[in-house]
């Protein structure tokens, strides 16, 4: 596994933004403004006051109907050529967005895929539970609430 295949993989990079998009790690996202700033959505204008806190929910923007279609739904597809429904201005916020965006969203795209290849090569993986497990907004950062259980069961040698 290399550099340049991990680049080769569009298709499980647009599913690991579709699972960030339906479970954002962050409720919340905080900034000040730090001069006046004039807003526009649709046909209204609102100013932001100077030292006023900015307060914006990924988990609740990234399911805005009118942005996503389909918005509850699990679907990679939405980022290819021709949907891209994401290409809205902030439309998608799975590592922040702007200048102050996780300066470390490469490297985890790059490892998440290092990792999910070699599972998906060497292993046939099944999810146990019945329904995937609640999201627990209660926590620090959002992961599942109880367990997530999964079987591994190791591929034949033949098959790699």
């Amino acid at each position: 596994l290399s550099f340049e295949k991990l680049q080769e993989m569009p298709f499980l990079h647009d599913c690991m933004r579709e699972a960030l998009r339906l479970c954002p790690p962050l409720i919340l996202l905080i900034r000040k403004a730090m001069r006046d700033v004039t807003v526009k959505t649709g046909k209204n204008t609102y100013v932001i006051p100077k030292n006023d806190m900015v307060c914006v929910s990924p988990s609740v923007g990234m399911r805005l109907p009118h942005v996503f279609k389909n918005p509850d739904e699990y679907d990679p597809l939405r980022y290819a050529e021709g949907r891209e429904e994401h290409k809205i201005p902030y439309a998608y916020m799975g590592f922040g967005g702007g200048m102050h965006s996780c300066m470390g969203q490469n490297f985890a795209y790059l490892q998440v895929k290092t990792i999910m290849s070699v599972l998906l090569r060497e292993f046939e993986i099944e999810r146990i539970a019945p329904e995937m497990p609640e999201i627990d907004y209660e926590a620090m950062v959002v992961g599942p609430k109880g367990d997530c259980r999964v079987r591994y069961k190791r591929r034949s040698t033949s098959a790699k």
